[in-house]
């Protein structure tokens, strides 16, 4: 925040960024609150010195939880705009990535751990989302929520923010065969209130008939044993923008 000079009781002079935030905190937030995110490099003598001021003008305890993040890394240095090497949200759009990829890559790690950013580990991130999302869209709706899952999630998330266990709670309920499809939609939703990855906004692909055919023409193929043949129609379907999965439920048709 910028703050121009002015005269005060104590002289000229503009108050400095440490006691701005205590400022602005305990204004919006209360005397005491809960949370206070910021990176581990705010330790000292940021937040420091923010506790020491609140705490010596109200007498009473600043914040509950700090939340110290580790730095984000390029190519295993800090990416920061003094060291030239910042890559924003925009530079991801720009080279034809979904920006909730980024969200879930960050749920891969735990929030004290550094996370080393590349082009190829966000790809993958993009991968896993666009499996979720497909998964999620092809559940049916109305289910109930899965008390056991919801609980697990939750203990999780109140034991440190620990989102990569968390994360994996989600695919571990994704292929729990024992779990009805709806409840897992429902749970999934759920979970996604704390995730943010827009879960409760995807919607199942309809599929264009040409590409049906082509898929049935694939399957009778592959019956035959004709597997050039199945090749080349799978090659053919890639070619148009979707994609075939063998599974032993057969064959699994989704958009690239």
């Amino acid at each position: 925040m910028e703050m121009s000079f002015g005269e005060s009781q104590l002289g000229k002079g503009r108050p400095g960024w440490h006691i701005e935030c205590s400022v602005m905190s305990t204004k919006y937030l209360g005397e005491t609150f809960d949370i206070h995110a910021g990176a581990e490099d705010l330790i000292f003598p940021h937040h420091t010195n923010e506790i020491a001021q609140a705490e010596a003008v109200s007498s009473k305890k600043f914040v509950n939880f700090w939340i110290h993040g580790a730095f984000l890394s390029l190519d295993k240095e800090k990416m920061a705009k003094s060291e030239g090497n910042v890559i924003t949200l925009r530079d991801v759009i720009d080279k034809g990535f979904n920006p909730l990829a980024f969200r879930y890559l960050t749920l891969t790690a735990h929030y004290r751990s550094v996370l080393n950013f590349s082009w190829d580990s966000l790809a993958s991130a993009q991968s896993a989302l666009n499996n979720l999302q497909q998964a999620v869209a092809g559940l049916p709706d109305g289910g109930d929520i899965c008390e056991d899952c919801s609980q697990q999630f939750l203990g999780f998330v109140n034991n440190d923010l620990d989102m990569p266990k968390a994360l994996a709670l989600v695919w571990q309920l994704v292929k729990d065969n024992k779990v009805a499809g709806q409840d897992k939609k429902t749970t999934l939703i759920k979970f996604d209130q704390v995730l943010g990855l827009r879960l409760d906004k995807v919607r199942k692909e309809k599929i264009p008939d040409e590409i049906k055919k082509l898929a049935d023409q694939r399957e009778a193929a592959r019956k035959d044993k004709k597997w050039q043949e199945a090749d080349k129609i799978r090659k053919e379907i890639e070619g148009k923008g979707w994609q075939i999965e063998d599974s032993a439920d057969g064959a699994k048709i989704k958009k690239k």
